[in-house]
């Protein structure tokens, strides 16, 4: 049944951890939780963050600034579309009015 809560086991790591969400979800909740478990992966490697939490807290700091740059993105690109539409709109009403000449 859609949007039934079904418990979801995700290993980020080498722990695992119990995770309700909707059946629909699961498979979202996997790929996030595998793209946490690299970035953590990441972090721990590099050897100069010691400590899981202290892991956790810069992976979450770090995708957080990744996601403001991405929203910074997304609001250039639609500042852009919005300037293209109205030169669109400017040409084509100089092309309407020099027609009618």
């Amino acid at each position: 049944m859609a949007g039934e809560a079904v418990q979801v086991t995700v290993k980020i790591l080498d722990r695992e951890y119990q995770i309700a969400c909707k059946e629909e979800e699961r498979d979202d909740l996997l790929a996030a939780a595998g793209i946490v478990n690299e970035r953590m992966k990441e972090i721990r490697g590099r050897g100069n963050v010691i400590g899981t939490d202290r892991i956790a807290v810069m992976t979450a700091l770090n995708m957080a600034h990744e996601l403001l740059e991405l929203r910074e993105t997304q609001e250039a690109c639609e500042r852009v579309r919005d300037q293209i539409a109205t030169l669109q709109d400017r040409v084509g009403a100089a092309l309407d009015g020099h027609g009618e000449g």
